[in-house]
C-alpha cells in the first residue's frame, strides 16, 4: 500500500472556492481503480503547544493500493481538468509518498 500526503498551500482569498472543486473532483478518485482513501482536510486548532497551524494549507490524505495505481490516478482526464482548473489558486505544493514501516 501507499501512502501519500500532500500539502497543499492555498491563497487565503480562494480557500473555500479550492475546497469546493476539489470535493467535487473527490467522487471520481473514489472510482478510480487501487484508490483506498481520497480525502481533503484542514488543521484543527488544539492546544497542544507543538501544532503548527496555517489556515491556508489544505493536506490531502490519500491511500492507493500501489505506486501504479497512484501513476495513473496522476495522468487521469478528471486529474489534468482539476490542476488546471486550480492552478492560479495554488501557491506551492509539498508531496510525501509513503511506504508501511
Amino acid at each position: 500500500m501507499i501512502n501519500v500526503i500532500a500539502s497543499i498551500k492555498v491563497k487565503p482569498e480562494q480557500l473555500t472556492r479550492f475546497i469546493a472543486i476539489f470535493k467535487a473532483n473527490t467522487p471520481k478518485v473514489l472510482e478510480e481503480e487501487g484508490c483506498i482513501e481520497y480525502a481533503a482536510t484542514v488543521d484543527y486548532k488544539t492546544p497542544i503547544p507543538i501544532q503548527e497551524i496555517d489556515p491556508c494549507i489544505v493536506t490531502i490524505i490519500e491511500k492507493w493500493q500501489s505506486l501504479d495505481h497512484l501513476n495513473a490516478h496522476l495522468e487521469a482526464p478528471h486529474m489534468l481538468e482539476y490542476k488546471v482548473e486550480v492552478t492560479d489558486m495554488v501557491e506551492a505544493v509539498s508531496l510525501k509518498i509513503l511506504q508501511d514501516a
